[in-house]
């Protein structure tokens, strides 16, 4: 339930990285070109340079178009609306609705990494599953912006056009369809990955930079998928398929786009890059 996904180097590493491929595709149909690349949302200082291709497509693109509206997740009424929505107002703390194992091994991984459970007793289980992995990923150095928030903010100094596939209010409601799921599922699968992190961070980079999607989904899609497929389905799969009719229409205008959603979402049999391809466009590596 790692819901933001994931990632040392020694200098010459990460110089060697900058030759090789990355997770960023040429799409065409007949005349009409986008580019489509995979984004980590939250990464290291040592991740940057990122990789030469997401520079060559952001400058051969017209507009830049992410999974969501990236000004509206920083302002604050949002915020205070996400806080709201996953959070409970009615007295409910998360002791109430997890067992006492879970609680336990949840107050053991807090109290390793010196937090009080007050201060996250009030949230519901998938913003607490949110928390625990951000809590993890700072732990491990992951502090500076992710490769959607370094072009946000680069197509905003650009004056490029930006959009966005769909509205932050329909990714506040699919997190909020999680808390459907068994509570204790949500919170120990994620203690659990917290544990493999490192490693898992570390593998996900390496074929993030490589733009190796087969390896991309045996680390991370396959006991995903196995364990947990309705989350599969409500995280991934649907995102994709209300995803993909515009894409195609903007593979019919003027404009080359230069779209940046999850890695995860170009990964697997039901990535979006499959369907492109099942789809008859032709799909290469930049």
């Amino acid at each position: 339930m790692n819901l933001i996904k994931k990632f040392g180097l020694t200098l010459l590493a990460a110089a060697s990285f900058q030759t090789q491929a990355a997770s960023v595709w040429k799409v065409t149909s007949g005349s009409h070109t986008l580019y489509i690349g995979g984004t980590i949302h939250l990464l290291t200082a040592r991740d940057y340079p990122l990789p030469s291709a997401y520079e060559k497509a952001y400058q051969a693109s017209d507009k830049v178009v992410f999974e969501t509206n990236m000004d509206t997740l920083s302002h604050p009424a949002f915020r205070r609306q996400m806080q709201s929505e996953l959070s409970y107002s009615d007295g409910t703390t998360i002791d109430q609705v997890i067992s006492p194992d879970t609680y336990q091994a949840l107050k053991v991984y807090l109290d390793a990494r010196q937090i009080p459970m007050m201060a996250i007793e009030h949230l519901k289980p998938s913003a607490l599953a949110i928390s625990l992995s951000m809590i993890e990923l700072k732990h491990m150095g992951f502090t500076s912006a992710g490769v959607d928030q370094f072009y946000a903010e680069k197509a905003q100094q650009d004056k490029k056009p930006q959009g966005w596939l769909e509205e932050p209010e329909a990714q506040l409601e699919m997190l909020s369809g999680l808390n459907n799921q068994d509570s204790n599922e949500v919170i120990n699968y994620t203690l659990s990955d917290i544990k493999d992190m490192p490693k898992t961070m570390h593998d996900l980079k390496k074929s993030w930079r490589k733009g190796d999607m087969e390896a991309m989904a045996n680390i991370e899609l396959k006991d995903f998928k196995q364990d947990y497929p309705d989350v599969y389905q409500s995280l991934l799969v649907n995102r994709n398929n209300s995803w993909m009719p515009q894409i195609e229409t903007m593979l019919q205008d003027n404009t080359v786009e230069f779209i940046m959603v999850g890695t995860m979402h170009l990964a697997g049999p039901d990535s979006i890059l499959n369907k492109l391809k099942d789809s008859g466009y032709q799909v290469s590596r930049l």
